[in-house]
C-alpha cells in the first residue's frame, strides 16, 4: 500500500458497513468499516477514509449508487460488502447478486485498488426461524469466493467459525452485529488484508464465563423477536419502503481518521470499557 500520507480507503455496502448496531443515529454509528479505518490509521497516520454505505441497499443498488463515486475518489483500498438484504427478498437470485458484487470487484481492481469482502454466517445458526435461508447463504458465499478468486479480492471468511453465532456479537434484532461483532468483522478484514498486527484471534471463542443473553433460542425469545423486529421489517416490505429511504452516505468524502474514537472500546464479554 502507499505511504502514510497517500493511503485512501473507501467502504461500499449496506447497513453493516454503515455501522448499524454499533452506536445509533443520535450519538453516531461506528461499525466495522470505521473500526478497520482506525486499525489502518495505527500504521498509516495519514490515511483518509470515506464510507458510502447506506442501510437497506441491495447489491445492485450498491453497484448503481456507490461504485462510480468510489472510483472517483481514487482509493488504494476498498471494502465491498453487500448481499444480505438480497437474501431476505422472495425473488433472491444468487447469480444475480454475485454478478453485481463481481462487477464492483472488477471495476475497482481494474483501477489497481486492493479490495476486501466477507462471506456471511448461516443465519439459521443465529435464529432457527431463519432456517429456510441457509441454502441461500451457502449459494451466495460460494459465488463470492469464486468471484473474489477471479479478481484477487481478499476474503474474510466469517461464515464458518463457531464464534460468529455467539449472541454477544449480535444486536437484539439478530440482523446486525453489535459493537463486539463489528470489531470482530474489522479484525477479520484486517487479517484477510495481512495488516501489521493482525492475526486469527478474531476467530477465537468469547470467554466462557460471560453468560449468553437470555431469550435467545427459546420459544418466547423467538416470538418476541418476530414481534419486535420481523413484523416491522415485513411491514416496510409490504409498503415498498426501505430502512434506507431518504438516507445518504454518512461519510461521502475522504477525511482523516481518528484513532481514539468517542464512546470507548468494547470488552470481549460485550461490556463497554
Amino acid at each position: 500500500m502507499p505511504g502514510d500520507d497517500h493511503l485512501r480507503f473507501v467502504a461500499l455496502g449496506d447497513s453493516q458497513t454503515e455501522g448499524v448496531g454499533d452506536g445509533d443515529d443520535t450519538v453516531g454509528l461506528r461499525g466495522c468499516a470505521d473500526r478497520l479505518a482506525e486499525r489502518l490509521a495505527l500504521h498509516h497516520p495519514g490515511v483518509q477514509y470515506a464510507n458510502l454505505a447506506v442501510r437497506g441497499r441491495l447489491a445492485g443498488q450498491v453497484r448503481e449508487e456507490q461504485l462510480a463515486p468510489a472510483l472517483a475518489l481514487r482509493p488504494d483500498l476498498a471494502t465491498v460488502i453487500a448481499g444480505v438484504n438480497d437474501l431476505l427478498r422472495p425473488r433472491f437470485d444468487a447469480d444475480e447478486v454475485a454478478g453485481h458484487l463481481e462487477a464492483m470487484f472488477a471495476a475497482l481492481t481494474g483501477q489497481g485498488v486492493r479490495v476486501a469482502t466477507v462471506t456471511f454466517p448461516d443465519v439459521a445458526r443465529i435464529t432457527p426461524l431463519a432456517r429456510p435461508l441457509s441454502s441461500r447463504v451457502t449459494a451466495l458465499n460460494h459465488r463470492i469466493r469464486q468471484a473474489a478468486h477471479r479478481h484477487r479480492v481478499a476474503v474474510a471468511e466469517t461464515s464458518h467459525h463457531p464464534v460468529v453465532t455467539d449472541a454477544r456479537l449480535w444486536s437484539p434484532d439478530r440482523l446486525h452485529a453489535g459493537p463486539l461483532g463489528h470489531d470482530r468483522i474489522a479484525a477479520a478484514l484486517a487479517h484477510a488484508l495481512d495488516l501489521p498486527g493482525s492475526d486469527d484471534s478474531w476467530t477465537h471463542p468469547l470467554p466462557a464465563q460471560a453468560a449468553v443473553p437470555s431469550g435467545w433460542r427459546t420459544l418466547g425469545g423467538e416470538l418476541r423477536w418476530v414481534a419486535s423486529f420481523v413484523g416491522p421489517w415485513l411491514g416496510r416490505r409490504l409498503r415498498g419502503h426501505s430502512s434506507g429511504d431518504g438516507r445518504t452516505a454518512k461519510r461521502p468524502d475522504l477525511l482523516p481518521v481518528r484513532t481514539a474514537p468517542a464512546g470507548g472500546e468494547t470488552a470481549e464479554d460485550g461490556t463497554s470499557v
